[in-house]
């Protein structure tokens, strides 16, 4: 009963960590690992411990006799990937890094960004005695995308803020949320009381279509709706237009797909996850009945990954048509356009929601005077320079798609941080193994790019915790000013353990996030959901507050009678 890798999981490679014969692969330090859009059991290697399943922290490991209907495709999946790269080697992996020994308080270290990258990389240097770490976020709330980017109905791969509130309750872990470097606080402050910052800031914007009309109302990029309907901070009070019966998506990536699924969900199913109440009570007013997902290139090249394709092509209530299938292209080329050539020659259901893979299509104009009214795109055909570099080429045709809604997802990018160098090719901080220079470090999308998976951030924040070490091994790191071990200044980062002040900023401390996700979940239980996001800020940090005590009571003074005074006596 071998075990099954079910959906594009988080790949921290726990499950590999706990395999005890070594037959889950890619493995980190393999060849594929850091692409790699899922891991795969192998069947015949398996021997049915399931300590794999115990030490994933999203679920995404069951064994075969409990798969689904929609899940059973993984399982040849699973044992396809095995007859192209058999791995013959099956010595048990030892990937549990060197601890180094430290002086007791001797290493203290900043993380600017609560995310996945920046918590991966507080957990590698909590590995270590001695080191003590103090996370900042510009929110009140923790976890970047795996908060406020997964979509509501991929519950399980949320579960990995299981894994995050483990890192949370080491010794020597603290929070400094509501906290903006470069306007509460300086780079330069965090140097002063730390011996290193690390910075894992992610990619905040999105790429531009660079086309007229793009800013029309009702022409938006998909990362905004993400965040609206995750209940972002940022956008509580944010409204999206759904009075449109046709929506359009230009980019095929997974977040264009997640996009797609939630336009077309039932909303009665979207109200048992944790979507933010507006955009939940915006989706029951709906009258959005088709979602067109453009790709300029070919079903081949897609950016999807096959696990977002299998979940898509599950859903029972919902048709997936596919448009634009190049000429000459076999079905069979891979596993991927296999599926999809499968979901072309499905007869769609009279009367369904419907989402359409259309490929060969590039956007030129989004038409409409005040508000969004239509999109002009080209069609495409692919051709292959001789160096084997697939292109788009406009063919010069090109029709107009009746829309009241475009969303851009052509990809995340970063902003610069203030005081360190940025690439504008390609919008990340220059450095070496994460090393921008001694004391000033970079992980997760600043540092690579915005690619890879939740657990991808594991395997970049190792390589930057060990330039680090490696520096403060060689004495390259400067003691902070205060350098006996303890706080510094409330003025500069705040006291540990209460909620204070940052510059003008109110510090949300572990307590406070706590806090937040106790009343959440609390509000969720009576719903019936996960839990209920509180998406104002000013709510939230009500919410963080220390409670004030409660008044003394005081009891009422009797007076006695002298002569009851008298018998006492």
């Amino acid at each position: 009963m071998p075990y099954v890798v079910t959906r594009s999981c988080c790949a921290d490679a726990s499950c590999v960590l706990a395999c005890p014969v070594n037959c889950i692969h890619p493995a980190p330090g393999e060849p594929g690992f850091a692409a790699a859009e899922m891991l795969y059991v192998d069947p015949r290697a398996c021997v049915d411990c399931g300590a794999c399943a115990s030490a994933c922290p999203v679920d995404a490991l069951k064994p075969h006799t409990r798969l689904t209907a929609a899940e059973q495709p993984f399982l040849d999946l699973n044992a396809a990937y095995y007859e192209d790269d058999p791995h013959p080697a099956r010595t048990p992996l030892a990937l549990v890094p060197r601890q180094r020994q430290l002086n007791a308080g001797e290493l203290r270290v900043a993380v600017v960004g609560a995310g996945p990258a920046g918590l991966f990389a507080a957990d590698e240097l909590l590995k270590h005695p001695g080191v003590r770490v103090t996370v900042y976020d510009r929110l009140p709330t923790p976890y970047g995308l795996a908060r406020t980017g997964v979509a509501p109905d991929h519950q399980d791969t949320k579960g990995v803020t299981r894994l995050f509130r483990a890192i949370e309750a080491q010794p020597g872990f603290a929070y400094r949320l509501n906290v903006e470097v470069g306007e509460d606080l300086r780079h330069e402050d965090l140097l002063r009381d730390h011996h290193a910052v690390v910075y894992a800031v992610g990619a905040a914007t999105d790429r531009r279509l660079g086309i007229d009309g793009e800013d029309l109302p009702g022409s938006a990029a998909a990362t905004d709706f993400v965040a609206w309907y995750n209940g972002h901070p940022d956008h509580g009070a944010t409204t999206c237009a759904l009075d449109g019966e046709r929506a359009v998506v230009v980019g095929n990536g997974n977040v264009a797909l997640d996009v797609a699924r939630v336009l077309t969900a039932d909303p009665a199913s979207l109200a048992r996850t944790d979507i933010a109440d507006g955009a939940l009570d915006a989706l029951r007013g709906s009258r959005v009945r088709e979602v067109v997902v453009l790709g300029r290139r070919g079903p081949a090249e897609a950016s999807f990954t096959l696990p977002e394709l299998l979940a898509l092509a599950a859903l029972d209530s919902v048709d997936v048509v596919v448009e634009g299938w190049p000429e000459g292209l076999a079905p069979d080329t891979s596993p991927r356009t296999a599926l999809l050539a499968e979901l072309a020659a499905r007869t769609p259901v009279p009367g369904r929601r419907r989402i359409v893979l259309r490929f060969l299509t590039t956007p030129t104009r989004v038409l409409g005077d005040d508000r969004v009214t239509g999109l002009e795109v080209a069609r495409t055909e692919l051709r292959t320079d001789d160096d084997g570099t697939v292109r788009a080429v406009p063919t010069g045709e090109t029709e107009t798609i009746a829309t009241s809604l475009v969303l851009r997802s052509v990809g995340y990018r970063a902003r610069p941080v203030p005081g360190l160098p940025f690439d504008e090719g390609t919008g990340t901080v220059p450095h070496e193994r994460g090393r921008v220079e001694p004391g000033v470090y970079v992980a997760g999308w600043i540092k690579r790019g915005p690619t890879g998976f939740i657990g991808t951030n594991k395997t970049c924040a190792e390589e930057t915790v060990a330039a680090l070490l490696d520096d403060f091994d060689a004495g390259r790191l400067t003691a902070p000013a205060d350098a006996s071990g303890t706080a510094a200044p409330p003025g500069a980062m705040g006291t540990p353990g209460t909620t204070g002040t940052t510059g003008s900023a109110e510090v949300v401390d572990l307590d406070g996030w706590q806090a937040i996700d106790r009343a959440e979940r609390a509000a969720g239980a009576l719903q019936g959901r996960p839990r209920v996001k509180i998406t104002d800020r000013d709510t939230l940090l009500a919410t963080a507050r220390p409670a004030a005590p409660a008044p003394r009571r005081r009891l009422p003074l009797t007076v006695l009678p002298l002569t009851v005074l008298r018998r006492s006596r």
